[in-house]
């Protein structure tokens, strides 16, 4: 099963609106999804939003509007920024669409019919606004613990879902898929989290109306996190197009912010296996960002919007700085500092500066035509040899969501290449024409090792890649095979080079004190 790449991110609650945090996980899937493409695998990307739940019917009523309209019309600001941040989704679902009600209907009928599923009563203290039930041990001050507001005691009927009887099962899981749940220090944590004991989960509530009716009893609706962990399959055709889900199902990659970690890696294989579905093959909890040092809220005013990065330093720009600043697998710190450094230094001066030099020097001295390759010499070995290390190198560390390492080894590469070009003077070997066959060779190496990065930065800057393929007179950078046109030396000469506008013009240093 599962001959398409399937990854997700988590769908997002729809009342919140995107921040750097939510458009990390995406853009770390995204970079995936592109990278896979580029092996000529045939991918199925997904993202979504959870419109769902109380939160949800509050708010609404709060505006005046019924919960459908207020979702209708709030879904924008996540379409709106994956737009902005040319995030490549091949699906976007909705909680609110037939799809998904079929679906989560079929799903729970499915476990009630195992006898996985039965009516009882919950008591308890419940956050509205994260939509959990809480232990008294777990407030802070009579308050939740994540979002610090109150919580309501409650008292209802409700289904429950035989979570304690899949305990065994899933340990035994786990410690036979080492990297189902990654990074490891995580998975430690799910593995004592289920050592303490497992208790049967609500999975339904009759308090409000605003969710997917249970088709076993309609005065009850499914549980907002119930319903939202079945989007994975209702935009893969679950139990209508058999053959597509066979070909999509188990996704190979769910990612998400560790805080949903245990609803992904405890309750979500549970019910897996108690429907006789194969487990997604990982699952994969990135750390959290904070900014300048402090956890993000709006009652700091400290939220940091994509579309105001993205106004200030590029789309590009904005996708390289948080693939390479953090470490996908621990927390991380988003300072605009760092990123206006990163911008001059590796993006404006490193790689913008290397292209601009190159493709000067190949219009000027050459006419921009690319020139023949000539024989090799050592220097030109040496950087073959780098170019077609890191292709490989960086492919292995991006397959293992080591983004942050899979650029520092292709900015190694940038580095040997404005090194090459330094030894190799091209401006000298100009000046004398005895040496015009060197100057072709160094030309045609520095622009094939361009040829070779933006083959390799494409999963990351897709738009800053396609303008040096065309800078290069090549076409259709999306359509080309890795790792086959990472071979050294394709780039044919008699090609017409272009120099365009800077791929990255350099900012003021001074821009880091306002």
């Amino acid at each position: 099963m599962g001959e398409v790449f399937y990854i997700t991110t988590p769908i997002y609650y729809v009342n919140d609106v995107p921040h750097i945090g939510t458009a990390y996980t995406t853009l770390a899937a995204d970079v995936v999804a592109r990278f896979m493409r580029q092996q000529g695998r045939e991918v199925f990307f997904l993202t979504g939003v959870d419109e769902h739940g109380q939160k949800v019917a509050q708010a609404a009523a709060e505006k005046g509007e019924s919960p459908q309209a207020w979702v209708d019309s709030i879904v924008s600001h996540f379409t709106d920024v994956w737009e902005l941040l040319n995030i490549s989704n091949d699906d976007f679902i909705r909680t609110t669409e037939p799809r998904h009600a079929r679906v989560a209907g079929l799903f729970i009928d499915k476990l009630k019919e195992k006898g996985d599923v039965y009516l009882g009563s919950y008591e308890g203290w419940y956050c509205i606004h994260d939509e959990a039930f809480l232990l008294s041990s777990q407030l802070v001050e009579g308050a939740c613990p994540e979002c610090n507001r109150p919580v309501d005691w409650v008292k209802e009927e409700n289904y429950f879902f035989k979570l304690s009887s899949y305990q065994d099962r899933l340990l035994a899981y786990i410690e036979e898929h080492p990297d189902f749940i990654q990074p490891e220090s995580r998975r430690n944590e799910v593995v004592s989290f289920i050592n303490t004991g497992l208790a049967d989960q609500s999975i339904s509530r009759t308090s409000f109306t605003w969710g997917i009716p249970c088709p076993f009893d309609e005065r009850h609706v499914m549980y907002v996190w119930f319903d939202a962990l079945l989007n994975y399959l209702s935009a893969i055709d679950y139990g209508a197009d058999d053959a597509r889900f066979e070909r999509t199902w188990p996704a190979d990659w769910h990612l998400m912010g560790k805080e949903i970690l245990r609803f992904h890696a405890v309750i979500w294989p549970a019910m897996l296996m108690a429907a006789d579905l194969p487990l997604p093959r990982h699952v994969f909890a990135h750390g959290w960002l904070t900014v300048e040092g402090k956890k993000m809220s709006k009652s700091l005013g400290n939220v940091v919007r994509p579309a105001d990065l993205v106004e200030e330093f590029g789309v590009d720009a904005y996708r390289y700085y948080f693939m390479r600043e953090f470490s996908f697998g621990v927390d991380g710190n988003f300072s605009r500092r760092t990123m206006l450094r990163r911008y001059n230094a590796e993006l404006a001066n490193d790689l913008g500066n290397l292209e601009s030099r190159v493709l000067t020097m190949a219009g000027k001295y050459r006419d921009h035509v690319v020139p023949q390759p000539g024989v090799p010499g050592g220097e030109e070995s040496t950087l073959i040899d780098k170019a077609t290390s890191t292709g490989l190198s960086a492919a292995g560390k991006l397959e293992q969501l080591a983004f942050n390492d899979a650029l520092a080894e292709i900015w190694e590469l940038v580095h040997a290449v404005n090194r090459y070009v330094d030894f190799s003077a091209p401006w000298a070997l100009a000046k004398d024409e005895a040496r015009s066959a060197d100057l072709d060779r160094v030309l045609y190496n520095s622009l094939e090792a361009l040829r070779q990065i933006a083959l390799m930065i494409f999963p990351y800057m897709p738009a800053t890649a396609e303008k040096m393929w065309d800078h290069l007179g090549q076409q259709d950078i999306e359509s080309v095979a890795l790792p086959a046109a990472l071979e050294w030396g394709l780039l044919s000469p008699g090609t017409e080079t272009s120099r365009g506008e800077a791929l990255f013009p350099r900012k003021m240093e001074a821009a880091e004190d306002n």
